[in-house]
């Protein structure tokens, strides 16, 4: 990883588009937007059946609608993650304020790992409701193209949810390395005050000399 606050260098410096497309983060993101658009699409052109008993349409998934529409859901949701986190990606080495670049890498780390989730529900879903379908009522190309690009799009979240988690990590870590404690820095500009010559400091009254010890009497004087 680079060096820099959360896995980006400083800020300050010009966006050099040949490095961002060879990133890990950026070739994910683009085949997740690429598999998203396959799922949610193969679903709303040929998800919907309509049986020769039935004048509806129906989900070519044993005909659960809730099948189809949770597919098309997460599909399109996840289209519209990739691109706005590719765009804040190209952005990110531009900002100086390292909270901002914390929030940007905890967003993608829980929407990542909520989304690698929500795509393995996916496709054990489709799968489930594929494998109780009767033969002859759907398109079983486009089924298999929805099932097996859920599966794909596990992957590749849960990969992203890696690379942000790494991020999160370096920026932790970073944070950790720079800061001092002020009680125990030993490069403070400021020597440590000095009270007097002795262990503690004490220095003697000078009317100590001429009082008496106690306990001892003294005649007044007539």
């Amino acid at each position: 990883m680079e060096h820099g606050a959360y896995g980006a260098s400083l800020a300050g410096g010009t966006f050099d588009l040949e490095s961002f497309v060879k990133k890990p983060q950026t070739i994910l993101r683009f085949l997740s937007w690429i598999f998203s658009i396959v799922v949610f699409a193969t679903i709303t052109a040929e998800g919907y059946v309509n049986p020769m008993t039935e004048e509806n349409t129906k989900c070519m998934f044993n005909g659960n609608d809730g099948a189809c529409s949770y597919a098309v859901g997460i599909g399109v949701i996840s289209f519209l993650a990739c691109v706005l986190f590719l765009i804040l990606d190209a952005y990110f080495p531009k900002l100086s304020n390292a909270n901002e670049r914390k929030y940007i890498v905890v967003a993608d780390l829980v929407f990542s790992g909520v989304w690698t989730i929500l795509w393995f529900i996916c496709f054990c879903y489709l799968a489930n409701q594929w494998g109780k379908t009767t033969a002859g009522t759907a398109a079983p190309d486009a089924a298999r193209a929805a099932i097996s690009f859920s599966f794909f799009s596990t992957a590749t979240w849960g990969l992203l949810f890696y690379f942000a988690f790494g991020r999160y990590r370096q920026g932790v870590d970073d944070f950790t390395q720079d800061y001092r404690d002020p009680a125990v820095d030993h490069t403070a500009p400021y020597p440590p005050a000095q009270f007097g010559s002795g262990p503690t400091g004490y220095q003697q009254s000078p009317f100590s000399q001429g009082q008496t010890q106690p306990g001892e009497y003294q005649p007044p004087a007539y």
